[in-house]
């Protein structure tokens, strides 16, 4: 296509995007109070009844006038860019898809087939957690104070959690898509273990908005466990490559191994050579032809 095509066709499908994007958080504005229920569960509320200062519990608020307006806005976009994302998803693949080969849409499909699952698993763990994580942090509350938590915060909290730990588990999916295209080997992603452990450790501790161990594990030991499964899946795409092509784990300026050892002629073939010098034009002198060939060749 000329380039002018090329920004037509991407425009229409960003319209077909956004469209999708603007109708289902338009629909889901109708349900914000029942999503606004939904984040907020993880929070230990206040029950009539129950000791309100310290860390025991905590009250959801809204801070300003406008408060519950912007986190309305917030939710049913976030909601509107998640469940409309086939859409636009699919409106990107197939801007992008005309111009890559058939084994690059092979890997495509692949990855995304694995990248969806991975990065949702990540999220309901997350969610999972929330609760844990909220405790924990509400317990370092002194005696003699409240904990008032307004919704604006809960929603950033409970969406940074989310999206760290749906990003973090496509880490392993990385490491394969690095192995299929011959960038990086199973041994070699192997002998990293050591290193790897360590620093998803302490990526789990720096990345979680919270400060206890449990976000902090709950993070690093699936990552830790995804990150071995691909060292295996790696090493046996390599046994797979190497049966397919020895030469496949060389590097670019490095020979691969030649078999030098000589191997046996045949029997030397008597051939009649051809009378084509004077010596051998019949003279009338004996020929002393050895093979073919006689004194003067």
């Amino acid at each position: 296509m000329p380039l002018a095509e090329h920004l037509r066709e991407l425009r229409n499908r960003l319209a077909k995007g956004l469209l999708a994007i603007t109708v289902v958080s338009v629909v889901a504005a109708f349900y914000s109070q029942d999503l606004m229920e939904f984040l907020a569960d993880p929070v230990p509320r206040c029950e009539p009844g129950m000791k309100v200062t310290g860390g025991h519990c905590a009250k959801v608020t809204f801070n300003d006038l406008l408060s519950p307006f912007t986190t309305t806005v917030k939710v049913s976009l976030m909601v509107g860019i998640i469940v409309s994302s086939p859409v636009w998803l699919y409106q990107l693949w197939a801007f992008v898809a005309p111009g890559l080969h058939k084994h690059e849409r092979k890997y495509t499909y692949w990855f995304v087939a694995a990248a969806v699952p991975l990065f949702f698993g990540g999220a309901w763990l997350a969610y999972t957690i929330l609760p844990v994580s909220m405790r924990v942090l509400l317990g370092i509350t002194p005696d003699g104070a409240e904990n008032l938590l307004p919704m604006d915060t809960i929603l950033d909290f409970t969406v940074r959690m989310v999206l760290i730990f749906g990003i973090s588990f496509e880490l392993p999916l990385l490491l394969v898509m690095l192995n299929m295209t011959g960038m990086v080997t199973g041994r070699r992603m192997a002998t990293w273990w050591r290193g790897v452990v360590m620093g998803v450790f302490i990526f789990g501790a720096v990345a979680t908005p919270t400060t206890d161990p449990v976000g902090m594990i709950a993070l690093a030991g699936p990552i830790v466990v995804l990150y071995f499964m691909a060292v295996g899946i790696s090493l046996l795409n390599d046994r797979r490559r190497r049966r397919n092509d020895p030469d496949a784990a060389l590097d670019d300026d490095e020979a691969s191994d030649l078999d030098l050892t000589p191997e046996a002629i045949d029997e030397i073939e008597s051939v009649s050579a051809p009378k084509a010098l004077p010596e051998q034009a019949g003279t009338g002198r004996a020929d002393h032809r050895v093979n073919g060939f006689d004194d003067v060749t």
